[in-house]
């Protein structure tokens, strides 16, 4: 089934975020910005934590988790070590709720209207796969050009 594939995905992409959050030479340089690159990797870190535990955890498992978006790119310095356990709490979320769904969930209508148009719930677990990546990308390319 597609959740399965779903939760082999993105809890090795969670690992590997954990991975590169705990490469970082200097818990600093999480939160260094350059003129070039507008958002660091603390807060894509966080903004990854916070965009899964929303749209699945909130959305379709139903964990009563609120979403404070703005934080997520004004918040600074947060402890490497909470960021850590957050994102071991998040694969914690998308594993139990993903395991709960099942092909007439993923057929459904996601719950809530995302890109000003109705979607069904696989094609938007399907980019949320992507977005994660797409961060995971950015986070790497930070950590090697600025954790120097």
């Amino acid at each position: 089934m597609y959740t399965n594939t779903l939760i082999k995905i993105f809890t090795r992409d969670l690992n590997k975020l954990k991975e590169e959050i705990e490469l970082y030479n200097k818990e600093s340089n999480l939160w260094v910005l350059d003129k070039s690159i507008t958002n660091c990797a603390g807060n894509l870190c966080l903004h990854l934590i916070g965009n899964l535990n929303y749209f699945i955890g909130s959305i379709l498992g139903n964990t009563g988790y609120v979403r404070q978006r703005e934080l997520e790119f004004s918040l600074k310095n947060e402890p490497r070590a909470r960021m850590l356990k957050e994102i071991d709490d998040t694969i914690l979320v998308v594993e139990k709720t993903l395991s709960k769904l099942g092909s007439d969930d993923l057929d459904a209508l996601y719950p809530i209207e995302v890109f000003k148009e109705p979607m069904i719930t696989e094609y938007f677990l399907t980019h949320l796969v992507h977005h994660l990546s797409y961060h995971l990308g950015q986070i790497n390319y930070h950590r090697r050009l600025l954790d120097v």
